[in-house]
């Protein structure tokens, strides 16, 4: 068997990436593709390997000879490559693929070892490898029966979002037995070329072969492998995100993605946090049915959007200012707010983060399990000089939580003090201590004109890609600040719709609420049972952990996402702990569990 590599290309999505080398030179975390993949080709015993080249060919060629290559190569050359698509460099080397069996790549793909060794061991003489299509892929896709044979290989024109379900994505390595080759491969391409030119790709000759009776070419699918195809900057940072060999490094590079994790759908995400049981399929399904008006409409202004939140909550429209996420409407009334705040540590860093540090005064609980109370907050508050005061509540990261009428007995302390309350409740629809924990209602902010409540949506009504967040106040000049200091158009059609339909959905809603609170208690008692490892009692949608063994959290969180694709939250770098706690998200059963056993091997 001998190797064939398509290396003809410019890379032009890659920028100044190729402007002095081809896509192939290009480097993954400090190694270039053609390395890795010649390396990997130079393990499996080939006869020989050749290399279409093209765009910087020579440069390319004198490379290739500095590397420890070890397997016999050889050169075609396409002197048309900015005239000509891959049809045309397969076409040039033709003659190599009657002589014996061939596994054909392009030269853009970085994959692990696992993945050519799955098409090499699979006895079928001809095979496409194929990949469960996924919304990063790009591409040509195929339909396959369930004996693994090739129904039709689709390109961008004949693509069908609706049918997705049904899509595998070549990766682009093929198995070619001399005898297809042959018989059918290089016939149909001579004929393909002759018809059509050399502005073509060579999978529509494989389209063209899967129409007959006996095309004589299955699929082989691949499961866990990981591969990825490079042709922007864009792959580049994804596929250096997956494929670094080092642990740290892995972990790094996610966490600074801060999301976006659709990105790899393998990964089971345990940082970030929603409600992993709303929305519900019903209320999804209604936002797809209006998708196009929705993409192709502007949002309603401020005023709309404030009368929509208003309705949903209770309230009175002036009472309520709707962000673009919780995000964007802390950071104006922080910027707001003059003054120092009172800051209880560790805490969600939106808030102090928008202070200069000598602007808050923090309180930090004095116990293992990071609880106070609102005499707690009184005590230690009353002397000091402060302006607003912050609670999240549930807090984040403890899931410590204050019960109602304590926090009430907070916001008259305030208001006697004329300290502005701000209260993040983002969390508070998780609580089970007691019924209506939450603030936002006419009669209590009417009560406390000092009083701000800020709720983001994203949280508990599982939608974080629709960035939405709320604040409510009876201070109507704070509201009125706001509402001018974001854009205009601050949410886009599709936050605004869900806005528009959430309130008939809201019986469906407390049925999740309620299916969470029941998992999520399961989960704790799974966790606490777990060795060298210290549960800490939460009221949120997540679960605060200190680590009692050997590990750091950093090492726990790289060992969990090299081993698992698991991605927890490391807090080492939080103010107000040490190197041992992190933050764990309750999800679904079949997701807690997946962690729940992974935990236990790593801290055992």
């Amino acid at each position: 068997m001998q190797g064939l590599i398509l290396a003809a290309g410019m890379g032009k999505r890659l920028k100044e990436l190729t402007n002095n080398n081809t896509k192939c030179m290009v480097k993954v975390n400090g190694v270039t593709m053609i390395e890795r993949m010649l390396s990997q080709l130079d393990k499996l015993n080939l006869s020989s390997i050749v290399i279409v080249i093209g765009y910087k060919g020579k440069e390319l060629q004198d490379y290739i000879e500095t590397l420890n290559i070890n397997t016999p190569i050889n050169y075609v050359n396409n002197e048309i490559y900015n005239k000509t698509n891959n049809i045309y460099s397969l076409y040039l080397a033709r003659n190599y693929l009657l002589k014996e069996d061939t596994l054909l790549l392009e030269s853009d793909l970085i994959f692990e070892d696992s993945v050519l060794q799955k098409i090499v061991e699979d006895p079928y003489p001809s095979l496409a490898l194929v990949a469960k299509y996924e919304s990063w892929m790009d591409g040509t896709v195929v339909t396959i029966d369930e004996d693994n044979n090739i129904k039709n290989f689709l390109d961008k024109k004949h693509f069908n979002f609706s049918d997705i379900k049904n899509y595998y994505k070549t990766v682009n390595i093929y198995k070619f037995s001399k005898a297809f080759s042959n018989t059918h491969y290089v016939p149909f391409l001579e004929a393909y070329s002759k018809a059509l030119g050399d502005n073509e790709y060579y999978e529509q000759v494989l389209k063209v072969i899967t129409l007959l009776d006996k095309p004589e070419i299955k699929a082989t699918l691949l499961d866990d492998e990981s591969w990825y195809e490079i042709d922007d900057v864009q792959d580049l940072d994804i596929a250096e995100s997956i494929f670094t060999t080092s642990y740290k490094d892995k972990l790094n590079k996610l966490q600074s993605r801060y999301g976006g994790y659709w990105r790899y759908p393998k990964l089971i995400d345990f940082c970030y946090l929603v409600n992993p049981f709303y929305p519900t399929p019903k209320l999804l399904d209604e936002i797809k049915a209006n998708f196009e008006r929705l993409i192709c409409d502007y949002p309603s202004g401020m005023e709309v959007n404030s009368l929509l939140a208003a309705k949903y909550f209770g309230i009175h429209k002036n009472q309520v200012v709707v962000g673009n996420g919780a995000a964007e409407l802390i950071k104006s009334l922080i910027e707001k707010l003059k003054g120092k705040i009172g800051v209880i540590r560790p805490t969600f860093e939106e808030y102090p983060n928008r202070k200069n540090s000598e602007d808050t005064i923090e309180y930090s609980p004095n116990n293992n399990d990071y609880a106070y109370s609102a005499n707690d907050l009184i005590s230690f508050y009353d002397n000091k000089e402060i302006s607003s005061l912050l609670l999240i509540n549930p807090d984040n990261p403890s899931g410590n939580y204050i019960e109602k009428k304590e926090v009430l007995k907070i916001a008259d302390w305030a208001k006697k003090k004329n300290i502005t309350f701000i209260v993040d409740e983002s969390f508070v629809d998780f609580v089970d201590k007691e019924e209506s924990p939450t603030l936002i209602s006419e009669g209590i902010l009417k009560s406390y004109s000092n009083l701000i409540v800020v709720k983001s949506i994203s949280k508990s009504f599982g939608v974080p890609g629709l960035r939405l967040g709320v604040l409510v106040s009876n201070n109507l000049d704070i509201i009125s600040f706001i509402k001018k200091d974001v854009a205009i158009w601050n949410i886009n059609s599709f936050a605004e719709f869900y806005m528009q339909i959430f309130e008939k959905y809201k019986n469906d809603y407390n049925n999740a609420i309620n299916e969470f609170k029941r998992v999520r208690k399961t989960y704790i008692e799974q966790l606490s049972k777990i060795k060298n490892l210290r549960v800490i009692p939460t009221q949120s949608n997540y679960v605060l952990c200190e680590i009692l063994g050997k590990h750091t959290s950093k090492e726990l969180a790289e060992i969990l996402l090299n081993e698992d694709n698991i991605l927890i939250k490391d807090l080492s770098n939080k103010k107000g702990f040490n190197d041992k706690f992190i933050r764990i998200a309750v999800k679904k059963p079949e997701e807690n569990d997946k962690l729940i056993k992974a935990m236990k091997r790593a801290l055992d």
